[in-house]
């Protein structure tokens, strides 16, 4: 079957043609959503495709500038499939770069799309406070791959006989990822009581926390399962993946009040503004964790990817 799929896709196209320079997990957030949207598009009967389009594709989703243009443009041309622009950033603000890629990004939509997705409202809104008006712009959250990220198999929840565990996962070793608040923690989380590893990349070198490389997913499923409380002080993320991922695991989470963080956790945690009140938060999320791990509310992935079907289907 396999085959045959193929050889359709050579002669045809795919139904639904995903433009992304995609990588093999352990990657980026937008890379992780992306392979989980095709996966769950692909088990509710649908036929997709990686950069390919023919005139049997209805629909296109490119992601963000994360694709060939020169290939795109040309195939939109010839089989004018419905084209989705998905978008994340400011690139400038997260990165804290200039506005360039943004304006390129801009322009790319404005060639290509019939429709934009946002990741979240937050994203919208900063570029529209940039002076930069979308095509026909809707926000869709990001979903995790529900088969992997569950609370299946997860630790029981913390009580006075052992330690609170706190992790913070990045595959980014941008500092605008949260290193100096990881840094502070790892110099003044109060060991007695609380654990805390870091998984991922990072430019600081750890003392006291357990600093863990980047693992496959499963693997880090499996570790946000075997701690209690996740950690994130990413600045400006528009949708933060590795966020999505712990509260699907079942962890609250205590965030930088930045971004698209209060989007995401909702009432599932606690949020801090600096190092002046991280740890307030983290004792609050620990000595009401029944309560902030019932309120814990993530996007299912069928849901999210009907969402994109109402777009593609428009």
């Amino acid at each position: 079957m396999d085959v045959l799929n193929k050889f359709k896709h050579l002669i045809y196209g795919p139904e639904i043609s995903i433009f992304h320079e995609f990588h093999k997990p352990p990657y980026g957030g937008g890379n992780q959503f992306l392979i989980a949207l095709e996966k769950e598009l692909k088990r509710m009967g649908h036929d997709v495709g990686r950069n390919k389009i023919g005139n049997q594709t209805k629909a296109c989703l490119f992601n963000s500038f994360n694709f060939d243009f020169a290939r795109l443009s040309p195939l939109k041309n010839r089989f004018h499939p419905k084209m989705i622009h998905r978008v994340d950033g400011p690139v400038s603000v997260y990165r804290g770069t200039d506005q360039k890629i943004d304006r390129e990004i801009w322009e790319m939509n404005h060639k290509l799309a019939d429709q934009t997705i946002f990741q979240s409202q937050y994203s919208l809104n900063k570029h529209l406070e940039m002076g930069l008006e979308f095509i026909s712009a809707s926000v869709i959250p990001n979903a995790a791959d529900q088969e992997i990220f569950n609370r299946n198999g997860r630790i029981s929840p913390p009580d006075k006989q052992r330690k609170i565990k706190l992790i913070a996962t990045s595959w980014s070793s941008n500092k605008g990822k949260g290193a100096s608040y990881y840094e502070y923690l790892d110099k003044n989380l109060d060991y007695s009581r609380f654990e805390f590893t870091f998984l991922g990349n990072s430019p600081y070198t750890f003392i006291k926390a357990t600093h863990i490389k980047p693992l496959p997913s499963g693997s880090v499923a499996n570790m946000l399962k075997s701690h209690d409380i996740y950690v994130t002080a990413s600045q400006n993320d528009p949708c933060s993946n590795a966020l999505i991922e712990g509260l699907a695991c079942g962890l609250p989470a205590v965030y930088l009040n930045s971004g698209g963080h209060p989007e995401l956790v909702k009432t599932g945690g606690e949020m801090f503004t600096g190092e002046d009140n991280i740890l307030e938060a983290i004792n609050q999320v620990a000595s009401n964790y029944g309560h902030y791990q019932n309120s814990i509310s993530v996007s299912p992935l069928k849901e999210v990817a009907e969402k994109y079907l109402e777009v593609f289907n428009s």
